[in-house]
């Protein structure tokens, strides 16, 4: 009979110990770890533009360190998705990084461009311009 009381109230203690351990360490974390988690996007790419382009094409991740501004100097437009652009001197096709802005469509008079999340339109320039 004892033996039996004996068992129970180790169980029942045992119960309680690990109770009040696992109320400890929760309170013990809440209260005394105040570091918070703060993600900075900065530098990083926007997670809602897609990796692949329409036509299957991989996107380039890598910036350029030409800086400047863009100018549009003549595209190449094809309505099946396989448009070239120059831009400062350069071909460039969706995916390809020109002064940290990502081509992200080329139509028929002008590119589009995108830089962490915001697009920029630049329009094909005209002689004389």
């Amino acid at each position: 009979m004892l033996r039996k009381y004996y068992n129970k109230n180790i169980g029942m203690f045992s119960g309680l110990v690990f109770v009040f351990l696992a109320i400890f360490f929760y309170a013990h974390s809440v209260i005394f770890c105040e570091e918070t988690f703060k993600y900075d996007a900065k530098g990083k790419r926007n997670p809602f533009i897609p990796l692949v382009t329409t036509d299957g094409r991989l996107m380039k991740l890598d910036k350029e360190e030409q800086r400047g501004n863009l100018a549009v100097e003549g595209i190449i437009y094809d309505k099946n998705g396989r448009s070239f652009a120059v831009v400062n001197g350069m071909v460039v096709g969706i995916g390809d990084v020109v002064s940290d802005y990502q081509v992200l469509k080329i139509e028929e008079n002008k590119v589009i461009f995108i830089r962490e999340g915001e697009a920029l339109e630049i329009e094909l320039k005209k002689e004389g311009q």
